[in-house]
């Protein structure tokens, strides 16, 4: 019997100020790429929720 999930929560912590690191970062970036980076994600975070808004007053 096929199981659907009709709801899904991520939790996610996002801490600023973090202090310089000496290495690059594991992606091999310099340390100024990963601004671009942060905008690109905050876009599709808020394009994913407001396309949940859109489909909770769908229902």
């Amino acid at each position: 019997m096929p199981i659907e999930i009709r709801e899904l929560n991520i939790r996610v912590s996002v801490a600023g100020n973090q202090p310089e690191q000496e290495s690059p970062p594991a992606g091999g970036q310099s340390p100024g790429g990963s601004i671009p980076d942060k905008e690109e994600l905050i876009a599709e975070c808020v394009e994913q929720v407001m396309e949940l808004l859109k489909l909770k007053t769908e229902r």
